[in-house]
């Protein structure tokens, strides 16, 4: 079997797990794909979008950003109307990246924290898998979060998991700036 070049087979990568670093690698490939020039999308979902990396990558000329959040609070805190809210903002969200997909617009996207908000019910799985499996043949695509289905599995052709040895969190120290967002 011969290799085919990057821009006519888009793989599906996942990195998950309770460890730190997920978003972090799923920012190193845009990096890397943003200095070739390749244009990528980044959606986060369950996140307010003011994160540090987020800053940097705004400079990129190649990259474009979907995040924000309707409120600050976690999905277990959220009241039945913020939580419809945040499921409408990540609907929204992911439909506009599925347009710019299918419009020959992307050759990376990456949706990170999707895990989540398909975990939470704040995103429809049935979408993202019916994407993932009629996605644009040279269309990259990174999903990140906790705890992957075994649909999104099954799908995935690279599978990272991120596993917490140790973390300072334990010895109640909490997220820094530059650090950890």
């Amino acid at each position: 079997m011969s290799k085919q070049p990057m821009r006519q087979t888009g793989l599906i990568h996942l990195y998950y797990g309770e460890g730190k670093g997920k978003t972090t690698a799923s920012i190193g490939l845009i990096a890397r794909a943003a200095g070739y020039g390749r244009r990528v999308l980044l959606v986060q979902f369950l996140k307010d979008g003011r994160s540090g990396e987020l800053l940097s990558l705004r400079s990129l000329p190649t990259v474009r950003i979907l995040a924000g959040q309707v409120t600050g609070k976690f999905s277990i805190a959220m009241n039945d109307a913020e939580k419809e809210a945040t499921y409408l903002l990540h609907l929204d969200f992911f439909h506009q990246a599925v347009r710019l997909a299918g419009d020959g617009a992307l050759d990376l996207l990456v949706l990170d924290e999707v895990l989540g908000a398909i975990e939470t019910g704040l995103l429809p799985e049935e979408e993202v898998l019916a994407f993932l499996q009629e996605k644009p043949p040279a269309l990259e695509v990174v999903l990140t979060g906790r705890h992957p289905t075994q649909a999104l599995l099954a799908l995935a052709d690279y599978i990272s998991e991120i596993r917490c040895v140790k973390h300072p969190y334990e010895r109640g120290i909490l997220a820094r700036e530059g650090i950890e967002y």
